[in-house]
């Protein structure tokens, strides 16, 4: 499993990579049971402080997420509430591909529909902040 962070996001790359192993979990890429690189091995992997991967893999076994055994790794147990929030994200995919598909036929560049994408959830996260 290769985790890609972007280094220029605005947002710390621990919630990055907490987001990534989230939705990894929620679409079935992770399943119950699966391992996932040690802390060391992904720092390494992702030129980050391990202190960086020990923090997300920490809020994820907070979560319920992760089991982390000494020695052994970290182990994804997703509970049933995993499972719940996977069905939504499904359905949400699927409405994502299909308005990505209309924007696309009303001869959106990728770049375009990205931008605009990107612009409303800064837009309703700052709206969300002031309430």
């Amino acid at each position: 499993m290769i985790f890609s962070l972007n280094l220029s996001a605005g947002q710390p790359l621990y919630l990055q990579l907490i987001q990534q192993v989230r939705h990894a979990i929620e679409t079935g890429v992770l399943r119950d049971g699966d391992t996932l690189p040690s802390i060391r091995c992904l720092s390494a992997e992702l030129v980050i402080s391990h202190n960086t991967v020990a923090k997300a893999y920490s809020e994820l076994e907070h979560e319920g997420l992760l089991d982390l055994r000494h020695g052994s790794g970290a182990f994804v147990c997703a509970q049933r509430r995993a499972k719940v929030r996977a069905s939504k994200v499904c359905r949400a995919q699927e409405r994502v591909q299909d308005l990505v598909e209309s924007l696309r036929n009303d001869a959106l560049s990728d770049d375009e529909i990205q931008r605009l994408f990107e612009a409303e959830l800064f837009h309703s996260a700052r709206v969300e902040a002031k309430r």
